[in-house]
């Protein structure tokens, strides 16, 4: 879904009425009072039900008319790992959370305005997350003594008198579902499927959010099944009716668009977007791409995505294994192609010999790590970032690797570039390092001109480079470049460039085989500098004051959480300074003096403490984690507690 988003549009938004784009659904708006409407300036609602009742298609829909409607946005999909968990289970729970509003957000929220529980397991896994006062909508025809009884209720909670602090309303959608394709032919069973449509277009009816696009999709969807298709659009419909017409909501609200920079804007995923910044490397560098990979959680995605795009020369192989797949992709990087693999935490265990022979070979290959929640198996449709000492370090011998690492869904865009940069600049593998959050995330993001990316055109060897001793002419295959140390890449069935590889050890420029220690320890040192000498850009401090004592640093997908709760403290009136490492090997050549520059340095992270370990060990700093792994993003509130806690301890000690 794109947009194009003019500045002076994307201020009001307002189309003078209703607010609403796009044509309503057939209704009973004509002759009847129109009900009032609220203006809000954003709104966090979440879909919860069975992994059977579409939640995720739910939420993805009432995100892509969000998007198309102009609000800044962010969304949470939560899932269980197996296909279809358990039916009426708290562990088979899907949901998926949208937060959206008229001005620039960075998280999908901490908490719902909304909740939408399909059935009893989905109200009580939710219900701890939801502020009083929120208001909840609930598929009463779940709600049967069974379905109670399976997840521990021991009354109906619809009616026991412990939901009177929330705005409770009880809609029986299973049975409005019903009733609205009684004339559809469709079996029960099947016109049941369609409650997650009815409750679509109630909650389309209730934020104003545009419709044409939905019955779209819808459409195009189901084109093989038009019936179904049908249903699933009456079922849309009348939800968007019942919210029209019922009395039990009296307003509906309405969020403008966002401010946005003018240019073409559309919703995109992490995942996506990552896949589209390969593809935008191969064409900036004027290499085919090539991924092997092996489908993992939840890296697969993009697997999925690149296998859409033969047209631009891309070849995807989903190999029999891990190791099969990086072997492929590193056979295509000695080819001359830009190789990528795809994989997640338990996958990088797997092909760490393989990065290893990279290093030693020193060739140009993406090694793309959507982080998940270990260890082992571990929880695979969640949230962490405990990979980071193992990208730095999970290798025999000395094989530094670089690093970057993306900050939000859009930037994985920006990310990929960077990486195949680093990557076809200096002939070595690197690190990408996303996770579960980015990458089933999404924002967003405006579509950059083609001018606009980086110029990655890479120089293949053509001809012997070194001159010998009776004066004819040789190829040595690690004869250095004197600013970058990387080695002439040749093309195998390039005349006289015939070369070794392996994963032995080579001699300084000529490649041979060599056992011989000095050789080693300068090969060894040598790899090391190219990597210590990337250059990236320095390191960016957010401090408007420029007196702050506490310093905040993150990396990867905390920028959210942190930069939220650094909003906070400062609208509190607290003095603080925020950074963000998008390079984590190497570090950017400022990083020492930044964190010098500081009282208190605090390091969230969704692990135990990686990132502070390197900062400690590096530049004898006392950096102070804050650590969760939980699976989830840490919430705004309580990071923005943490950083106040900080502030707090120096002003005390000042007192003192």
């Amino acid at each position: 879904m794109t947009s194009q988003v003019d500045q002076s549009e994307a201020v009001d938004g307002s189309d003078g009425g209703e607010g609403r784009a796009g044509s309503a659904p057939p209704s009973a708006r004509q002759g009847r009072p129109v009900k009032p409407t609220q203006r809000l300036d954003r709104v966090i609602i979440r879909f919860a039900g069975d992994s059977g009742d579409g939640m995720q298609l739910t939420g993805d829909r009432f995100t892509s008319e969000t998007a198309s409607f102009g609000n800044d946005l962010s969304t949470l999909p939560n899932f269980p790992a197996e296909i279809r968990a358990p039916a009426g289970t708290l562990p088979g729970v899907s949901s998926f959370q949208l937060h959206f509003a008229d001005h620039d957000i960075l998280t999908p929220g901490d908490a719902p305005n909304v909740l939408v529980a399909m059935n009893p397991a989905a109200l009580k896994a939710n219900l701890p997350d939801v502020p009083h006062g929120a208001e909840i909508i609930v598929n009463t025809d779940e709600f049967t003594k069974r379905a109670l009884a399976k997840v521990g209720y021991a009354a109906d909670p619809l009616g026991d008198g412990s939901l009177d602090a929330f705005r409770l309303h009880k809609v029986p959608l299973t049975t409005l579902t019903l009733e609205a394709l009684k004339e559809s032919g469709l079996a029960r069973k099947d016109a049941e499927r369609a409650k997650n449509m009815f409750a679509l277009g109630l909650l389309s009816w209730m934020y104003h959010r545009p419709t044409n696009g939905t019955e779209a999709f819808l459409r195009q969807k189901f084109a093989k099944k038009p019936d179904i298709a049908e249903a699933n659009i009456l079922a849309f419909r009348a939800g968007w009716n019942f919210g029209e017409t019922t009395e039990d909501f009296a307003v509906s609200y309405e969020i403008a668009p966002a401010a946005l920079p003018p240019g073409t804007y559309r919703n995109i995923s992490g995942n996506l977007a990552l896949s589209y910044g390969l593809i935008a490397a191969a064409e900036r560098s004027g290499l085919p791409l090539f991924l092997g990979s092996y489908p993992i959680t939840p890296a697969s995605d993009i697997l999925h995505e690149l296998s859409k795009h033969k047209n631009f020369g891309v070849r995807t192989f989903q190999a029999e294994d891990e190791i099969a797949g990086i072997g492929a992709a590193l056979g295509a990087a000695f080819g001359g192609a830009l190789g990528v693999t795809t994989t997640s935490g338990p996958g990088v265990a797997l092909k760490s010999e393989t990065i290893g022979l990279a290093v030693s070979l020193e060739l140009p290959l993406l090694v793309v790590d959507i982080q998940r929640g270990g260890p082992s198996t571990g929880l695979p449709t969640k949230t962490e970032q405990a990979d980071l000492l193992q990208a730095m370090f999970g290798r025999n011998g000395e094989a530094p690797v670089p690093v970057v690492a993306p900050a939000t869904p859009a930037e994985c865009f920006t990310a990929a570039l960077e990486a195949a940069r680093i990557a076809l600049t200096y002939r070595t593998p690197v690190f990408l390092l996303s996770d579960g959050y980015l990458a089933n995330g999404s924002e967003p993001w405006r579509v950059p001109a083609v001018d606009e990316l980086p110029d990655l055109a890479t120089d293949f060897a053509t001809e012997p480079n070194h001159e010998l001793p009776d004066g004819s002419r040789a190829f040595w295959p690690y004869k250095r470049d004197p600013r970058t140390l990387a080695r002439p890449w040749a093309v195998p069935g390039t005349p006289g460039l015939e070369h070794r590889i392996g994963g032995i050890e080579k001699q300084d420029g000529t490649g041979n085989i060599s056992y011989d220690p000095a050789n080693h320890d300068f090969m060894v040192r040598t790899r090391q500098a190219k990597v210590d000498g990337i250059e990236v850009p320095p390191l960016d401090v957010d401090d408007p004051h420029g007196d702050a004592r506490v310093l905040v640093l993150g990396w990867g997908s905390t920028y959210g959480p942190i930069t939220a709760a650094v909003r906070r403290v400062r609208a509190d009136g607290g003095r603080i300074a925020q950074a963000h490492l998008r390079h984590l090997n190497p570090f950017p050549a400022n990083l020492g003096q930044v964190l010098r520059g500081y009282d208190k340095v605090i390091v969230p992270e969704m692990n135990l403490g990686q990132l502070a370990l390197l900062l400690r060990a590096k530049y004898l700093v006392d950096a102070q984690s804050y650590n969760q792994v939980r699976g989830l993003p840490f919430k705004a509130a309580q990071l923005a507690d943490v950083l106040h806690a900080a502030i707090g301890t120096l002003d005390a000690e000042d007192q003192r």
